[in-house]
């Protein structure tokens, strides 16, 4: 006999599998995060600012699966939420283990493993106002970038201590973020339109939120999009990459010219999941970026050089790409 259940229950259970591969990846990154707090320096705020990530990764994860809850069966959020105190009990342990000692302590605390994120490796030192000006980042404290300003030029400098930090770009109009060569353990992006966000070799997670007509190149563990309009993604991801509330987003492999340092393992770019698409037909919110649209290996390597040079205007390399109209 064939099989009788009617396509809505199937588009449900599938969406429930999908939430629930999602919610493992992000329960497993979140106690990566935490058991690499120990690692992260006490001074400069550096530790609490790695808690601080922890504990908004819980509460965004909490907010999800309230958010997802017209379709997943009531004793499975029960799991999940008792998933989610078990993270939060956790990070209050994490807390406690790596506080700082009184001055006069008699008793060492305990250590125990605990947990990731980071701190600010580099700040934006000066402000332009020219729209494709350039501003560099100057070295601060090395496990976190931050980026944020409009019509800049923002790339890493050399000399920033370590991997494994985070970038959280946010506001950026018209610029270049160059993320080579340093490897990242997530990246963050809010708010960017008419951007390139290259050479990301990020080991965790990136989630973009508001980005539009814009280009990104990046290799992951995960990806998630949220609210993004007219995005080109280059994309290697282990996982399947996720959209929610996107329009016109498209998906390509690594171009030859950038092979992510020699990436390894499975590829899942185009196993796209629309979280917000529940019929049987393809999502029309995304698609694969044609062969014949992509950018060239040629052009890639051009602007790789060009950003690689001592200094350049970031609006000639979004031409160069066309996100700008020459």
């Amino acid at each position: 006999m064939g099989d009788s259940t009617p396509p809505e229950q199937k588009q449900e259970h599938t969406l429930q599998e999908r939430f629930f591969h999602y919610f493992q990846h992000e329960v497993t990154a979140l106690q990566e995060e935490m058991e690499r707090v120990g690692d992260t320096a006490l001074a400069g705020g550096e530790r609490n600012d790695a808690i601080d990530h922890c504990l908004a990764g819980i509460a965004r994860l909490s907010h999800e699966v309230k958010d997802a809850s017209s379709y997943i069966p009531a004793y499975d959020q029960r799991t999940y939420s008792e998933a989610i105190k078990a993270l939060n009990e956790k990070l209050q342990r994490t807390r406690t283990a790596h506080a700082p000692r009184p001055k006069f302590a008699f008793k060492t605390t305990r250590k125990n493993p605990s947990a990731i994120s980071l701190r600010d490796a580099a700040e934006m030192a000066s402000q332009t106002s020219r729209a494709g000006g350039r501003s560099r980042l100057t070295p601060g404290q090395p496990n976190k970038l931050s980026v944020a300003g409009a019509g800049k030029t923002a790339e890493e400098e050399p000399g920033g201590q370590g991997a494994g930090g985070s970038v959280d770009a946010s506001g950026l109009r018209r610029s270049v973020v160059d993320l080579a060569p340093r490897p990242l353990a997530t990246l963050t992006l809010r708010d960017v339109r008419e951007g390139l966000v290259m050479r990301g070799a990020v080991a965790g997670a990136v989630h973009a939120t508001g980005v539009e007509a814009s280009v990104l190149l990046v290799r992951c563990r995960q990806l998630r999009l949220h609210a993004c309009r007219g995005l080109d993604v280059y994309l290697h991801c282990a996982s399947r990459p996720i959209v929610e509330d996107c329009e016109g987003v498209r998906f390509a492999p690594l171009p030859g010219a950038w092979d992510g340092d020699g990436v390894e393992g499975p590829n899942q770019w185009d196993q796209v999941d629309d979280f917000k698409w529940l019929k049987a037909e393809p999502s029309p919110h995304w698609s694969i970026l044609p062969p014949e649209e992509r950018i060239k290996d040629a052009v890639w390597e051009d602007v790789f050089s060009t950003v690689s040079a001592s200094d350049y205007i970031a609006e000639d390399v979004l031409k160069a790409v066309s996100i700008l109209k020459s």
